[in-house]
């Protein structure tokens, strides 16, 4: 399904993407995180609560393929990614907070999604995979990185650090519309015989996400910039972080089957968020009282 091109590709958006992240932070914001925990604390358990829960009642309820209900789990278990930072910024949302909670959810998604996966992901398939948790665990602790180089740039290099800050936010869009595309393309045949419900699946993951996040948020009163990045940062997942744990971690074999959901999952996810963001911004300039 991904060519050496592709990998190569997807490894190069990983490092920029993280790079970028962490180009945000300094230990300010770690400390208004400890004095303001309620927004990133609404995150986590939005990302690791009730998206995972929801990643699997949607693959038991569609009846998926295993290795397809392994890979909209394992969407399902991962933190935010920049994506959601980018949309939170068109949304004219609070953008701290999403940063903060996409690097929070990153970092506890080294120990919190090896157990997820287990708690799901073997339910659903049984004995027919074998879950390579010590590969995810490496992937995941490999992939921090370049958060620790950009939080270095931001501390000694605060120039290069906004243009590597920049760089990830634009860089994880494009990058990511070109190779859902570039796969697409490549692989069209194989489109029609994906199921019905891969398709319902990976499309209803992202907009229940948003959903959810939004009403939560609401419900413990938040305010509607918060409440916009809760939902983007809920509904976004990051599905780069997905692809690389997968080919990083299981056979060859088994990789094709189970890429297809996050890549539709990254397709639709942005379609979704878009048009949310549009809404959004187009509520914002109707001056009728709301």
């Amino acid at each position: 399904m991904l060519g050496g091109f592709e990998k190569a590709l997807l490894g190069l958006l990983l490092v920029v993407l993280m790079t970028g992240m962490g180009a945000t932070l300094d230990l300010t914001q770690f400390r208004q995180i400890v004095r303001r925990p309620r927004g990133v604390l609404v995150g986590l358990a939005s990302q690791f609560g009730w998206m995972p829960l929801v990643a699997f009642a949607l693959a038991r309820g569609l009846d998926l393929p295993p290795a397809m209900a392994i890979g909209l789990v394992l969407v399902g278990c991962t933190p935010g990614g920049t994506t959601s930072n980018l949309f939170t910024y068109y949304a004219r949302a609070d953008l701290a907070l999403s940063i903060s909670m996409t690097v929070v959810s990153t970092v506890v998604a080294v120990a919190l999604m090896p157990i997820l996966l287990v708690l799901y992901a073997q339910a659903l398939t049984g004995t027919e995979f074998s879950l390579p948790l010590g590969s995810i665990v490496t992937t995941l602790m490999l992939v921090l990185v370049p958060v620790g180089i950009g939080m270095l740039l931001r501390a000694r290099r605060p120039k290069a650090a906004a243009k590597a800050e920049r760089a990830g936010s634009i860089s994880g869009v494009v990058v990511l519309v070109l190779l859902v595309g570039s796969t697409v393309l490549d692989n069209h045949a194989v489109l029609t015989e994906i199921p019905a419900a891969g398709y319902i699946a990976a499309a209803a993951l992202g907009i229940i996400g948003m959903t959810l996040g939004w009403t939560v948020a609401r419900l413990l009163g938040l305010d509607v910039a918060k409440r916009r990045a809760v939902a983007l940062e809920t509904g976004i997942q990051n599905s780069p972080l997905a692809f690389a744990v997968v080919i990083a971690s299981f056979p060859e074999s088994q990789q094709d089957q189970m890429l297809w959901i996050p890549m539709l999952y990254a397709l639709f996810v942005l379609l979704s968020a878009s048009a949310v963001t549009l809404v959004w911004r187009r509520a914002d300039a109707d001056p009728t009282p709301r």
